[in-house]
């Protein structure tokens, strides 16, 4: 008995010296491994590359708290694990820690809330059922990240109009480590990049410019770019990319070709490019006509890939403009009405810049095709509804035809796309050509580099709309409904990706499985999965138990 005993404690000594052993391999040589199909523990390597560089701690406060059904405890759980992962790949500690908003009282519980909103962090009602009641709850699904100086917050809770809860949970899990990520390299960004807004050919007005910058000035330096001024190539290569939005006049030849070689030695393009003119102060009555212009960019476009057609979309899922309804006293009531100029799209790609997005809106928006074009990928990224049908130019605009409810047989059209992205190595459209006077031939380049343009044939995607009182709003804030559109975060995601494609925005691509039970193998076989699942394993352990309680009485009883 007493060399058993030793033997006993020799097997322990053992396995703890062997645990000790591998922890101490482990506070020398960091090591961690993904058995999940869908490396759910394993971050992306721009995720891992940000986490490696951060110099302070960081501290999250996880605001979906208190006790939740399955699918939200789900995404609670998901918020812890992705913390503990950014953790075990940070030099520094990220702690996280639970807060209910409505903890606090009076005041302060609004003046917090109110703070939240301003971070995107609205509250939603959670309607569950217990002990037979229906309930509500008022959860708020989302984060605040600070380090010592600064805070900032984000909504987890994301998904695309339509999608059932199932797949929205499902969505924003999978998207946890973009949205965090995303979140961290905000709050501890100390340089940022410069991003350029051409100007001095019509294009936005203050206002309808502010919401643009409003969405991008939090990441990147924003700067207006009269092209005018700019001499050489090299004054736009400062820029990791232009955004060129509802030009009125021509380019000249000098700045079409500035913008070419732009493009040529890498850079960035984004067209947001109205194709027909339409003047709304006009519409009001017998209506008014949209014409096509020329900006003199369809050469360029149509050398790279693709072409602006001149026309005109309607959508049956559209948007509402405002129209004066008719006199209160002596004021004017000002009632929204359908407007199928206004196409609100939902059905997005698969790809790192839409995926899981809401509704963008577009407001007079023209079809795209794509042309041949060598080296050059390229990617639909937003369509039109089911029921959709396109107007040549010229087109009839007329308030009066809102009162009008539209034939649904007219709209026999399908997933438009919207929006298209061109990604390889473009042709110059100035290869072959005459170059315009004042550049020298030897620092010409004909061909790509890597180069990347997102086009649409709408410039009001990245317009602001105005307030009852005059004041621009938002990208994506509709001042007449409650509704809170995608134009922003899109524009958002767009630049991320143009600039870094293999960044953090690439993380958007993971995708977990939902696994769920077949209900009717459950129903028909429910006495044997019972078995398998609650009686096979306590009668494993009995089994076992029992086997060594006999050998040890054969062993001993001798």
């Amino acid at each position: 008995m007493k060399h058993s005993s030793k033997k006993i404690i020799f097997h322990l000594l053992v396995l703890f010296g062997a645990v000790a052993v591998l922890y101490g391999l482990e506070s020398l040589f960091p090591f961690r491994i993904d058995l999940t199909e869908e490396k759910r523990y394993s971050l992306h390597p721009a995720t891992a590359h940000m986490l490696s560089e951060l110099e302070e701690p960081i501290e999250v406060e996880i605001l979906l708290t208190g006790n939740l059904p399955g699918g939200m405890r789900r995404l609670q759980k998901s918020i812890e694990e992705t913390l503990r992962t950014f953790n075990a790949y940070s030099p520094v500690r990220i702690d996280y820690y639970y807060f209910d908003p409505l903890s606090l009282e009076g005041e302060e519980r609004d003046d917090y809330i109110l703070a939240l909103a301003d971070f995107g962090i609205n509250p939603t009602d959670l309607f569950a059922s217990q002990n037979g009641a229906q309930i509500s709850r008022r959860i708020f699904p989302g984060v605040v990240v600070r380090n010592e100086e600064y805070e900032i917050g984000t909504l987890l809770l994301k998904g695309e109009r339509g999608m059932s809860p199932d797949e929205i949970l499902n969505l924003s899990i999978e998207n946890l480590e973009f949205e965090l990520s995303q979140t961290i390299k905000r709050l501890v960004l100390q340089q940022k990049q410069a991003v350029g807004m051409i100007i001095n050919h019509g294009e936005m007005e203050e206002d309808d410019g502010f919401g643009l910058v409003e969405a991008l000035v939090e990441d990147y330096e924003v700067y207006k770019v009269p092209m005018d001024q700019a001499k050489t190539v090299d004054d736009l290569l400062t820029f990791e990319a232009l955004i060129i939005a509802g030009p009125k006049e021509p380019y000249s030849e000098r700045e079409k070709y500035l913008l070419d070689q732009y493009l040529m030695n890498g850079g960035n393009l984004l067209f947001f490019i109205d194709q027909m003119a339409v003047d709304l102060k006009d519409a009001g009555g017998d209506g008014t006509i949209a014409m096509p212009f020329d900006t003199g960019l369809n050469e360029l476009l149509f050398r790279y890939g693709i072409r602006i057609n001149r026309d005109l979309i309607q959508d049956l899922n559209f948007g509402y403009h405002p129209v004066v309804g008719g006199e209160f006293g002596n004021q004017s009531q000002i009632v929204p009405l359908p407007w199928p100029f206004y196409v609100r799209a939902g059905r997005m790609a698969d790809h790192p810049i839409t995926k899981g997005l809401d509704l963008i809106e577009f407001r007079f928006v023209s079809t795209l095709d794509t042309i041949k074009a060598d080296g050059v990928k390229k990617t639909p990224l937003v369509f039109s509804s089911n029921y959709t049908r396109k107007a040549d130019a010229p087109v009839r605009v007329a308030f009066q035809d809102m009162a009008q409810e539209p034939q649904i047989e007219q709209f026999q059209l399908m997933n438009l796309p919207l929006v298209y992205l061109l990604e390889g190595n473009f042709t110059s459209y100035y290869k072959n050509r005459f170059l315009p006077e004042g550049f020298d031939k030897a620092s010409f380049l004909d061909s790509g580099d890597q180069g990347k343009i997102l086009v649409s044939g709408d410039a009001n995607l990245v317009k602001s709309t105005l307030d009852a009182s005059g004041n621009p709003l938002p990208l994506g804030e509709d001042p007449f409904t409650t509704d809170l559109l995608a134009n922003r975060i899109f524009i958002q995601n767009a630049i991320n990706y143009l600039l870094e494609p293999e960044g953090i925005i690439a993380s958007r691509t993971k995708q977990y499985k939902i696994r769920p039970l077949d209900e009717v193998k459950i129903s028909d076989n429910k006495s044997y999965w019972y078995f398998l699942n609650i009686a096979a394993p306590v009668g494993l352990i009995l089994l076992a138990g029992s086997i060594k309680v006999l050998w040890r009485k054969r062993r001993f009883g001798r």
